[in-house]
């Protein structure tokens, strides 16, 4: 079944290839707005080749990663105490709901007047975007634990921590393994975008250069590194997932009686 999953999966891309060929040698659009695969693949090619594409590479990676770790740090210290302190929840929700749905690009401005291009602009944005997917997440987990093992566990003396260890946590951690994988997905989109409109060091810059200098190909290749690596992410984030809940019954495939 996977073998038979995966030759589709490749031949599915190999017809977009094939498709992406063929649109612009035909005349259906203009080859330099939208150049043939070979001409991009080419283009692809001589930005492995440059040590200013690792570089950028390196630049973009660095501020998806460390966005997301204090995104994720702080969404479950933050979901875990909200959902915990009595009355809390209810004073905080209206504050959560009101900020949840700003838009991280909004920040743009604000990032530049406090940050200029600086690495901190994009460690704002990413780190407001990511946020929300793990603090939403962890707060529905921690509301998911079964009331009478909570009662269960103070009956046999457990204290607080005791509690979040061996009720709380368990039952929370695949509510909080999507916000991950969420957040993971959601960082990478605000670090090049960020990268993009204002200027910082990164994959999104390189391509804004390309893009103004008429390099269409590399601009193309480029578009489709960051394709590339939101696909890596994103398998790399399910791994992690599958590994850190390989006690849990939808990754063993069990079904509940």
């Amino acid at each position: 079944m996977r073998g038979t999953n995966a030759a589709l999966g490749a031949a599915g891309l190999a017809g977009f290839l094939a498709l992406g060929e063929a649109v612009p040698r035909l005349g259906l659009v203009k080859a330099e707005f939208f150049p043939p695969t070979s001409r991009i693949a080419g283009a692809l090619g001589r930005e492995l080749t440059d040590r200013a594409f690792w570089a950028a590479l390196g630049d973009t990676l660095t501020g998806w990663a460390l966005g997301l770790a204090l995104a994720v740090g702080a969404g479950v210290v933050a979901g875990v105490v909200v959902s915990v302190v009595p009355y809390l929840r209810e004073a905080t929700a209206s504050t959560i709901e009101f900020l949840r749905p700003i838009p991280s690009v909004a920040l743009i401005p604000l990032a530049v007047l406090l940050f200029g291009t600086e690495l901190r602009s994009v460690l704002l944005l990413v780190v407001y975007a990511a946020f929300w997917q793990v603090l939403i997440q962890t707060v529905y987990g921690v509301q998911d634990v079964d009331p009478v093992a909570e009662e269960t566990a103070r009956s046999y003396g457990l204290g607080t921590w005791a509690r979040v260890r061996h009720v709380l946590w368990p039952t929370a951690l695949p509510y909080v393994m999507t916000g991950v994988r969420l957040a993971a997905a959601v960082a990478l989109i605000l670090a090049v975008t960020a990268e993009l409109v204002i200027g910082a060091p990164g994959l999104g810059a390189r391509i804004a250069v390309a893009q103004t200098s008429q390099a269409v190909p590399d601009m193309y290749a480029l578009i489709v590194v960051t394709g590339v690596l939101g696909l890596l992410i994103n398998v790399g984030a399910r791994t992690v997932e599958r590994r850190a809940l390989a006690w849990h019954q939808s990754v063993r495939g069990e079904v509940a009686v």
